[in-house]
């Protein structure tokens, strides 16, 4: 198994621990690191294929000048990409069905808790459903080549965004779940982070039709 899936599978069973442990108010705080480490493995993997298809020539400080922008490591980060999407073309197929299980397992969580309603999980049900059938009949996410799509949906700051409003919107529904804090913000986070999914599904789609 490559680096990169294990690291996938590990996120994945993550948060299905911290889900059960926010139900059972078993540690929250701790249940809300354990999202936080969850998420930071969705970054992590990317560079663990990079690194694997290297055989270890591209370390983690090259990955982040790559990711900030340098373009002598960007270009050579690029070229490795482009060699496990032949190699392994399941690879970010499987990154974005970790990405699936991680969101739908938390949404999941506090709809059976009754913090939220159905009809938000529903909207996200449908949103990825579709987009993923779309995109996945055009190629992967990962290779967007419109301006729009790359900002919005596979640029740093898009990925980096979404990943920061999540475990922001997660984490305060468990401390209101846990502990009684007032829910207006947490409606408030759910309602910017249900913004962002539908822009970036919006950003998929302009990529799969453009």
């Amino acid at each position: 198994m490559r680096s990169a899936d294990a690291a996938t599978l590990l996120r994945m069973s993550i948060v299905i621990v911290a889900a059960y442990m926010i139900i059972l108010k078993f540690q929250v705080l701790l249940a809300i690191l354990l999202i936080a480490i969850a998420l930071i493995l969705d970054g992590l993997d990317g560079f663990l294929a990079v690194r694997e298809q290297s055989k270890g020539s591209i370390g983690f400080i090259a990955y982040v000048r790559a990711a900030t922008g340098n373009i002598k490591y960007r270009e050579e980060v690029k070229r490795f990409k482009r060699r496990i999407s032949s190699s392994a073309p399941y690879g970010a197929r499987m990154d974005i069905a970790g990405d699936r299980v991680v969101e739908y397992t938390l949404w999941a969580t506090f709809v059976y808790l009754h913090i939220l309603p159905l009809w938000i999980l529903l909207i996200v049900f449908v949103r990825h459903s579709f987009v993923d059938a779309v995109m996945g009949s055009k190629g992967t996410s990962n290779r967007m080549k419109t301006g729009f799509a790359a900002a919005i949906y596979s640029s740093n700051v898009g990925r980096g965004g979404i990943n920061v409003v999540k475990f922001l919107a997660f984490s305060y529904l468990a401390v209101v779940y846990a502990f009684g804090y007032p829910l207006l913000p947490g409606y408030i986070l759910v309602g910017i982070m249900l913004a962002y999914i539908l822009l970036r599904g919006v950003a998929e789609l302009y990529e799969a039709f453009a």
